[in-house]
């Protein structure tokens, strides 16, 4: 029988991970990417408010607002190694998912 620390070495087990600096691999990676989905539909909208007529009068302060927003998502793609592919996967796995209901 094993010893636990060879268990821990060597395989994934439930509650645990391997040691690195590997990023979000685990369960929490898909909760990160579906947050970086949610800014990047706030900086969609953002956009559509920067070119509405309607928001002309705040124009300076959404532009702020998209400015800040597009470096968080920056700062939170490096932090978590998360790259672009993976961001439009996930998108691609959302718009399937939506199809289908």
């Amino acid at each position: 029988m094993k010893d636990f620390k060879e268990h821990m070495k060597g395989e994934k087990h439930r509650g645990g991970h391997k040691r690195g600096n590997h990023g979000a691999k685990t369960f929490r990676r898909g909760r990160a990417l579906d947050f970086l989905e949610r800014l990047h539909i706030k900086r969609t909208t953002l956009k559509q408010q920067l070119d509405s007529p309607e928001y002309a009068e705040i124009k300076q302060v959404i532009l702020g607002e998209l400015k800040a927003i597009e470096l968080v998502i920056d700062e939170f793609t490096r932090h978590f190694e998360l790259h672009e592919t993976e961001e439009r996967e996930l998108s691609r796995e959302k718009i399937e998912k939506e199809e289908k209901k």
